[in-house]
């Protein structure tokens, strides 16, 4: 049985849609990135799946989690899920740990949550958690306070507190953005460490398409709001099929393009109020066509392998063939 299965996810706030009808796949023990501009809809499907947008938000369709429906279910029910079966890692531990509790004290609050331990109990395995995620000299510094820890530290105790539950599937939403890219890396590093140790399953939501091909198996990428392409890692990076997904590669520094200039994506995510009819990538591509401007397309199965959402895919490898230049189907 697949351990969580997305389907038709659609979430809309005071009546207008954010989400478009999301579908996808996580089986145990694998890694799928998430990748697209701010707006795109990443972290809302996530929060969307844990019952943690507010009350004006509006969703439909069904995530099940080994069969368990968590759209719509109780508030109880979602409880025993969250840090327990589901765990999420947030881009920005400094608003995410509480400055004014012991480090200490917040990992050993989850472990009272999700696993019933207190006392010496608790604070043993705060210690294991905390020496597990690379905190050096954990026994002397399991008392100090958030601000008494680097930023990648923090971000190391946040990922101690959502390991406390021992959860299957671990989101991490941005984990390394406010960090040095030496820290990125140790970051990264310990995600995939972590992943072999438990065995659990990871979702990484990320711009850096780089960070997403370190840790991940696959990967979906997001456009206002709907699924444009997924694949493997290797063949996303390698022939990317949509035009966005071309503009995002497009966009990365070349370390051996010299002094060329950038190839930036023109233009800006739409806003959800405002989408433009038929494809909403439409008004940024250059393969644009009548039908792209009149109809949405649907993510379809390739013969190539993966999955696209576009009416003129460009089956090429990358670097080859220019981006945006489709061939109308």
């Amino acid at each position: 049985m697949t351990f969580v299965s997305i389907r038709d996810l659609k979430v809309a706030f005071d009546g207008v849609p954010v989400l478009h009808g999301i579908d996808f796949d996580i089986d145990r023990g694998e890694a799928i990135g998430l990748v697209g501009e701010s707006g795109c809809g990443k972290s809302v499907t996530w929060l969307a799946a844990l019952g943690l947008l507010p009350g004006k938000a509006r969703i439909q369709g069904s995530v099940r989690l080994e069969g368990q429906e968590l759209v719509g279910a109780s508030r109880s029910s979602l409880e025993r899920v969250r840090g327990a079966r589901i765990a999420m890692i947030f881009q920005d531990p400094s608003s995410s740990l509480n400055p004014v509790q012991r480090v200490g004290r917040q990992i050993g609050e989850s472990l009272r949550l999700h696993r019933g331990l207190r006392g010496s109990a608790a604070r043993s395995e705060t210690l294991r958690l905390m020496d597990m995620v690379g905190i050096p000299a954990a026994k002397s510094r399991i008392d100090l306070y958030p601000h008494e820890f680097s930023g990648g530290q923090c971000q190391r105790i946040m990922i101690a507190m959502a390991l406390a539950g021992q959860p299957d599937l671990l989101i991490a939403d941005e984990p390394t953005t406010a960090l040095d890219a030496t820290i990125q890396a140790q970051i990264l590093e310990l995600l995939s460490e972590l992943r072999r140790q438990t065995g659990m399953a990871l979702v990484f939501i990320s711009h850096d398409l780089g960070a997403v091909s370190a840790v991940c198996d696959r990967a979906a990428v997001m456009y206002a709001g709907r699924i444009v392409e997924a694949n493997d890692i290797h063949s996303l990076f390698a022939t990317p099929s949509h035009p966005y997904t071309q503009g995002l590669f497009r966009a990365i520094p070349d370390l051996d393009a010299g002094t060329s200039r950038l190839r930036p994506i023109e233009g800006t995510v739409p806003d959800p109020r405002a989408l433009p009819p038929g494809c909403a990538f439409a008004p940024r591509c250059g393969a644009v066509s009548p039908i792209c401007a009149n109809y949405s397309p649907e993510l379809k199965e390739q013969r190539s392998g993966g999955h696209v959402a576009c009416f003129h895919p460009v089956h090429a490898a990358r670097g080859v063939a220019p981006a945006f230049q489709g061939v109308p189907a």
